[in-house]
């Protein structure tokens, strides 16, 4: 194993062409050189240097070392100065996976923050739900996933490998067309819309929806399909059905024609954000934990 220590003084043995100098150069003894040199030419197995008297010169293998030695020590020194300035926040690159209504919410507040604070540090963002989200995370595709899971739903265990940041509780609301007869009203109970022809995602992300529909006694009657939220609002706002959908969805279009109310009883997601243990402890992913904390306090 060669040493970087020891590719520095034969660098500079061959540079000044003799210990007591290379000592001088390094601010260490002549001796403290020889051991060094000697310690080299046994790691490598065959003599780097030959003395004559108060000659010396460099062997071949001597002369290809110092020839590559330039090269790995300049590699070294860029390399710790790139890990200094990712430690210091100063360089790094964070990954971060989100849902979509994180994305138009969290997200921009957070990042916009982090760039204020650490402008050196790059985001990438690319979109995905739970639970691809966290496949993604473990796959090491990513560094964060914004994801959630909803109040008792199953399937919670399946985070113990992750570190869990809570970040919010996200309530459903349901989605009324203005005039529908239930709008104006401060709350409704779930089975009151159980006639009503539904707005829904599809067949892999209304699960919730329709359990939820369920424990209040009937199935919904669902009619159009969709996972884009503004075609949501404006399906309800044309009049075509309703519709459940969390908070930070909402918050994120601009409901014309419709109504936001209460549920009874609650629905409410837990938004979290997730990385891997050795991941937190990266300076550049620690902050942008710290981001997203923040935002979701003011969300």
């Amino acid at each position: 194993m060669i040493e970087a220590r020891h590719l520095r003084v034969l660098r500079a043995v061959a540079t000044t062409g003799s210990f007591s100098a290379a000592g001088r150069e390094l601010g260490c003894t002549q001796p403290a050189v020889s051991q060094q040199m000697k310690a080299l030419e046994t790691s490598v197995g065959t003599p780097l240097l030959v003395r004559n008297g108060r000659e010396m010169r460099l062997t071949q293998a001597g002369e290809a070392l110092v020839r590559h030695a330039s090269g790995i020590l300049a590699g070294l020194t860029a390399a710790e100065e790139e890990v200094a300035a990712i430690a210091g926040l100063r360089a790094g690159r964070v990954r971060l996976v989100s849902f979509p209504s994180g994305s138009s919410t969290l997200v921009p507040t957070a990042l916009a923050a982090l760039r204020a604070a650490h402008p050196g540090t790059r985001v990438s963002l690319e979109e995905a739900e739970p639970p691809k989200s966290v496949e993604l995370l473990r796959a090491g595709d990513c560094d964060i996933a914004l994801a959630f899971r909803y109040e008792g739903a199953a399937g919670a265990e399946e985070w113990d490998d992750l570190v869990v940041r809570p970040l919010l509780t996200d309530r459903l609301v349901g989605l009324l067309p203005e005039r529908h007869r239930l709008a104006r009203a401060e709350s409704v109970a779930l089975g009151e819309l159980a006639d009503e022809p539904w707005i829904a995602g599809c067949p892999c992300c209304r699960g919730q929806l329709v359990q939820a529909c369920e424990n209040a006694g009937f199935t919904p009657r669902i009619d159009f399909a969709t996972d884009d939220y503004p075609a949501v609002v404006g399906l309800v706002g044309a009049g075509l059905g309703v519709a459940v959908l969390p908070r930070l969805a909402v918050e994120s279009v601009r409901p014309r024609g419709a109504r936001t109310v209460a549920l009874e009883p609650a629905v409410v997601r837990e938004i979290v954000a997730l990385t891997l243990p050795d991941l937190a402890q990266v300076p550049a992913v620690a902050a942008t934990l710290e981001q997203l904390r923040r935002a979701a306090r003011r969300a």
